[in-house]
């Protein structure tokens, strides 16, 4: 999101490597796709990395917490527009309630709320529509990866549910930490789907 914001008052910088700093510039807080395909992993230090940054021609921003505050403020606010219930989750994330919206095809739906964020305020949003919070994020997570799907994946009644909950590792469920990640492996469970069938009483 910090690099998001920073290519909007500099479009030069799409498709370059960017990363953006901590309060102190010791280590990177944010990277674009194409810094993280350098190998540059989150909160590396930069005394660490320096070489590689000047080598691959990095661009490197300060954090800038007023303007990335008020950039989520704008987005959240074009959200309202969609529905009165907007949660906000954290400063790049928010779940929308569309229930009792006049919102017909819900990918379509889902094309709009993110053409209009993107026109209104130029940041770059992926949108995941699904019946639960957790769902929700997981076809935000297949959406990201998924060049196809143009950023909007609905799995409201869709008949890819299971490939995708497959698809997804038990650790990038959201809830799942490291600990518990680590117990699901041990008893066999590797994936989303995996967890969803699982016996409940086991798993209370």
């Amino acid at each position: 999101f910090y690099v998001s914001c920073e290519r909007v008052f500099d479009p030069r910088l799409e498709g370059r490597p960017v990363v953006v700093l901590s309060n102190n510039d010791s280590c990177v807080v944010a990277r674009s796709n194409e810094a993280k395909a350098l190998g540059i992993k989150m909160g590396a230090p930069v005394h660490q990395i320096r070489g590689l940054l000047e080598k691959e021609g990095v661009k490197v921003f300060s954090s800038n917490y007023t303007l990335y505050a008020d950039m989520s403020r704008r987005a959240m606010e074009t959200l309202s527009h969609f529905t009165p219930e907007v949660e906000i989750y954290s400063i790049d994330e928010a779940f929308l309630d569309l229930r009792g919206m006049p919102c017909g095809d819900l990918e379509e739906y889902g094309r709009r709320i993110r053409e209009t964020v993107k026109r209104w305020t130029g940041l770059p949003v992926t949108v995941g529509i699904a019946l639960t919070k957790t769902l929700a994020k997981v076809a935000v997570h297949i959406a990201k990866e998924e060049a196809g799907s143009c950023g909007v994946l609905n799995l409201v009644d869709s008949p890819c549910l299971n490939d995708v909950l497959e698809r997804t590792p038990v650790g990038k469920v959201w809830g799942i930490g490291g600990s518990h990640e680590r117990l699901l492996r041990a008893y066999g469970i590797e994936n989303a789907l995996q967890l969803r069938d699982a016996d409940q009483r086991w798993i209370r």
